[in-house]
């Protein structure tokens, strides 16, 4: 029998770091080129895979998602990370111009910066839930600030790319699991001669925490999630004894 998979992927200037647990723990990191190509690693094992991407995504109208909202405002100090994706059109971009007119023209909204750094990603995953439907169940997007946010029991103060963020987060995940110092240690290791920043190391390990049993429920913002123009949740996946409140 193949042992579930518990899978954290977080999305960096083109590549997909993976953390993976079993139920009895940490298992292996893998930097993948796609999303399919993750998806193609786990299908057969995955029973979660959070992705640091949004999913469920406007079409026309109002760019702002109601889970995006929601986790601004739990998010206090942090609530600049959460940016409003594009809308579907302008996901498939390549350049700023391009997809911010598209942007404007549904949405009566600039398209921000970070979330065109995104579109490519963004784009990838829209694409694979497309085409492979049976990953919709499977693949869900979490935000790693959310999650953080929701182990630590309280909005965390610094930006994760500093001193203070990591020492910060680093305290939040030893505080979910005494093991987890020396699962992001290993998990830096094997990204050598990868182009992964530390924050994404972080971001990975707490979506794979999240994703894999253990105390609290997996929750989701809003509880009762929308669904977009295909049929995919705009969600935001966390795992918490009781749902947020801000």
């Amino acid at each position: 029998m193949v042992e579930d998979r518990y899978v954290g992927v977080a999305y960096r200037d083109g590549s997909w770091l993976a953390v993976t647990f079993t139920e009895a723990g940490y298992e292996e990191t893998t930097v993948f080129d796609g999303i399919g190509d993750c998806w193609a690693a786990y299908e057969e094992a995955a029973r979660l895979i959070l992705v640091d991407v949004p999913i469920g995504l406007v079409e026309s109208g109002d760019p702002v998602r109601r889970c995006d909202a929601l986790a601004r405002d739990l998010l206090g100090p942090r609530r600049g990370a959460v940016f409003d994706p594009p809308v579907r059109e302008a996901t498939r971009k390549r350049r700023y111009s391009a997809a911010n007119r598209v942007h404007e023209r549904k949405a009566d909204a600039a398209l921000s910066a970070a979330a065109f750094e995104r579109s490519d990603a963004i784009a990838m995953c829209d694409e694979l839930l497309a085409e492979v439907p049976e990953a919709a169940a499977v693949v869900r997007s979490a935000h790693p600030e959310l999650c953080f946010r929701a182990f630590a029991g309280a909005p965390l103060e610094h930006d994760t790319t500093t001193a203070a963020g990591y020492a910060e987060r680093m305290r939040t995940l030893a505080g979910r699991d005494r093991d987890a110092p020396p699962v992001v240690q290993k998990v830096a290791e094997a990204t050598a001669g990868h182009a992964v920043p530390v924050a994404a190391v972080l971001d990975a390990v707490v979506l794979a925490y999240t994703a894999a049993p253990g105390g609290g429920e997996l929750r989701t913002l809003p509880a009762e999630a929308p669904t977009d123009g295909s049929g995919r949740p705009m969600e935001l996946v966390y795992r918490a004894g009781a749902p947020l409140v801000g």
